[in-house]
């Protein structure tokens, strides 16, 4: 009993993960800043940059992401404070299920996972879709509020 106390209360020797999905380059100790492209939509200078603790919301930002080349996903370590990614949690379902993220602050990258299973090509076609759909509608945000 006194040993489970103590494991409970002891720290976690590993830190939270962060995910960045794109199709970027970028290599062990770039810095991802705001102010750059948006990796989606009319690709103008984003106000946020963003990540998320969930691998699958990664996946999806290496999916979507406009450009050549194939989607990564890099571990990030924020630099500053993040919060909420406001496009992906309250306007579409309470709390943060998503696990995603924004910030006016740099990420650090801190390695690249390698191996992951994108969805399928059905879903990817349905989601680009949808996007689509709502961009013509006039929703096309990044939080450039």
């Amino acid at each position: 009993m006194e040993a489970r106390k103590t494991r409970e209360q002891s720290p976690t020797p590993f830190p939270q993960t962060y995910f960045h999905g794109t199709k970027a380059g970028l290599t062990l100790g770039d810095l991802i800043e705001p102010g750059n492209n948006s990796n989606f939509a009319k690709r103008k200078n984003a106000k946020y940059i963003f990540l998320s603790s969930t691998l699958d919301a990664a996946i999806w930002g290496a999916e979507l992401t406009v450009g050549e080349g194939r989607g990564r996903i890099d571990l990030v370590e924020p630099m500053g404070e993040i919060e909420d990614d406001p496009d992906l949690n309250d306007r579409k379902s309470p709390g943060n299920p998503t696990k995603s993220y924004r910030s006016t602050a740099p990420f650090r990258v801190v390695g690249e996972l390698t191996i992951w299973k994108g969805h399928s090509e059905d879903k990817v076609k349905a989601m680009k879709e949808a996007l689509e759909k709502l961009s013509t509608e006039g929703i096309d945000s990044l939080n450039d509020e």
